[in-house]
Formats: C-alpha cells, sequence, structure tokens
C-alpha cells in the first residue's frame, strides 16, 4: 500500500481536486455528480475507508480521523455550494429572460414648467429681464408700496396668509416690482415670474398656490400703446399669429388707468364655445399704467418717467392652451396626466 506519508500526500491531491472540480459547478446536477464521486457508495472517501483494514495498527487512528476530516469537509462545503446554487436558480427563475425588456421611464417636464419657460423666453426675446423675490414679504412691498394702505378694501380681494412678526405669504409677484425698483433707476423692463399664495378653497379653478408672472416697464414717454403691443405680440407667440386681444376698462390700485385684458378663443377662433361660454373670448388677467404713488413711493419722478404693469396666471395660461379644465390636476401628480406633456 505504500508508506502512510504517500496516502497523505494522495488525500491533499483528492482534496485538491475536489476543490476545483466544485469550483467549477454552475448547476446543481453537476453537484450532484460530485457528491456522487467523492463520497457516494463507490466514491472516493469510501475506497479509502475499505483499505483502513490494510493500514497498520498504530496507523489506523490517525489515518481515520483524517478522512473523517475531509468526509466532514466534503459534505460542509457540497452543503454550501447547493444553497448558494438553489438561491442563484431562485432569483434566475424570478426574472424571465424570455420575456421582452422594460424600457426606462424617462421623466418629462412638469407643464406648469413648460409654460413657464416659453413665457420666459418670449418676454426676455422682447428685452425683458427676469427678477426674482422673496416668498414671505412684509406688508410695506406686498401692499403699502403698491398704494393699498391697511384700510384699502381691495386689500380684501387677496384673503391673505399672514404670519408672526407683521411678514406674509406674498399674494403676488408685484412686490419684485417695488424691490426692483427700489434699487435701480430707469430704464426698468422685468418681468416677475414665482409662486403666491392666497387663501382660496380649492375647486376647480381656484388653488391657495399658483404662479404669476408680473410685468413692469418704467421710462420716459412710455404709453398704454407700448403696453397693448407688448401684450399683443406675446399672446400671438404663445397662441398663434390668429389670436385677438382686447382691453376692458377695469380698477386696480396700483395702475391707473387699468384694464383687464382678454384673448379671442384658441379653440372655437372667436365663434362661441363651452371653454369661453359662447362669448368667443377668454380672460387673462388685469394690466395698466403705473399709478403715480407707486412712483412716489420708491423715489421716482413721476413727471418724467412713466410706466406700465401687467400680470399673467401661469396656471390660466397653461389650462387654455392645453384644454385643462380643473387646475388641481396640476398638483395631483397623476402620471397617466403629466405623461400628455
Amino acid at each position: 500500500m505504500g508508506t502512510l506519508n504517500s496516502e497523505f500526500e494522495a488525500l491533499k491531491r483528492l482534496e485538491s481536486e475536489f476543490s476545483t472540480d466544485l469550483s467549477h459547478c454552475d448547476d446543481l446536477k453537476a453537484l450532484e455528480t460530485i457528491r456522487i464521486k467523492y463520497l457516494g457508495k463507490k466514491g472516493a472517501i469510501n475506497q479509502y475507508f475499505k483499505r483502513l483494514a490494510e493500514m497498520p495498527v498504530e496507523s489506523r487512528a490517525e489515518w481515520g480521523r483524517e478522512l473523517n476530516r475531509l468526509k466532514n469537509s466534503f459534505q460542509q462545503e457540497l452543503s454550501a455550494k447547493s444553497s448558494a446554487l438553489k438561491k442563484q436558480q431562485q432569483r434566475r427563475e424570478f426574472v424571465d429572460v424570455s420575456l421582452p425588456g422594460y424600457h426606462s421611464y424617462v421623466g418629462k417636464r412638469h407643464p406648469l414648467t413648460q409654460i413657464l419657460d416659453d413665457i420666459k423666453f418670449i418676454f426676455t426675446s422682447m428685452g425683458f429681464t427676469i427678477e426674482e423675490g422673496p416668498e414671505i414679504e412684509t406688508d410695506y412691498h406686498n401692499f403699502e408700496a403698491l398704494n393699498l394702505p391697511p384700510d384699502h378694501p381691495a386689500r380684501e380681494m387677496h384673503d391673505t396668509f399672514y404670519l408672526p412678526g407683521g411678514f406674509l405669504l406674498r399674494t403676488h409677484t408685484s412686490p419684485v416690482q417695488i424691490r426692483v425698483m427700489e434699487k435701480r433707476q430707469p430704464p426698468i423692463r422685468m418681468i416677475a415670474p414665482g409662486r403666491c399664495f392666497r387663501r382660496d378653497t380649492p375647486d376647480a379653478s381656484h388653488s391657495p398656490f399658483f404662479h404669476q408672472v408680473e410685468g413692469l416697464c418704467v421710462d420716459e414717454n412710455v404709453s398704454f400703446t407700448d403696453l397693448k403691443g407688448v401684450i399683443s405680440a406675446f399672446a400671438k407667440k404663445l397662441f398663434g399669429p390668429g389670436v385677438q386681444i382686447r382691453f376692458r376698462p377695469s380698477y386696480f390700485p396700483f395702475t391707473e388707468p387699468s384694464a383687464e385684458y382678454d384673448f379671442s378663443c384658441i379653440f372655437c377662433e372667436g365663434k362661441g364655445c363651452r371653454l369661453c361660454k359662447g362669448t368667443g373670448w377668454l380672460e387673462i388677467s388685469g394690466a395698466g399704467m403705473v399709478d403715480p404713488e407707486v412712483f412716489k413711493s420708491v423715489g421716482y419722478d413721476a413727471e418724467k418717467y412713466s410706466g406700465y404693469a401687467f400680470g399673467m396666471g401661469v396656471e390660466r395660461l397653461a389650462m387654455l392652451k392645453y384644454q385643462i379644465d380643473d387646475i388641481r390636476l396640476f398638483y395631483e401628480n397623476d402620471i397617466r396626466f403629466l405623461d400628455q406633456f
């Protein structure tokens, strides 16, 4: 049979061969073949056990311990390999590789972001700058500097969220006009897009949170004709060359004269439909020439300078452009709605 040392060398070679076979095993069927080869009734380990009787008496105990160690080691490694292969098989079975692949969902810009970007592009192309201001405002900038003193009845139209310390959530982006005029001298040609807040009960056409774009132009010899020209150019760029504009007399504390402006219905082309309630016109927002009292609050010479201001609701324009009949859809994050844009 040879010396004991040579037998131990044979066991080391067997252990090395087992490790090699196990490392190349990649399925349970092949693993069972390996188990039979080394631990089966006719396997290599049992063959060595059968030769135990041929060993010298003084060497049998050591030889037996080595065989048992090797057998236990093989069993543990086979068990661990079996568990790993079963988990791997479960993962493969979970994913059916024969099914067509999934396309990655590519996000899109929110419809309000799209319309706001269009508004910014149109006005910047006409020479307007984009200005920003704080959403938490002072009463002075939000009301008083815009010719709305504490007892002015028009304040009720805004139904304001008041905060401690004399602050409030701005009800419009007009305070940005005041802040810009306080820092700069004319000429000024700017728009102020941003979020606004009012105590409105949410319904199909109202929201306590909304977006507005305020516009202002101040220089020498600015006229109402300039205002009409800018609004007209904006409307035709956003809704198409066929849209018509009309101005109706109105009242706003910070402009004089004041007007509300409408666009001809972009759906019925002014013929009258359900959306425009048969009038052929869609109400947009207000505008007018800056009141001299506003110039006085920022230190401008009303005899030298004149200017116009206008506002527009971003949600209102988006509803018109995309034929949306409920403002709440913009804020519900329903992917079925957003995916249309």
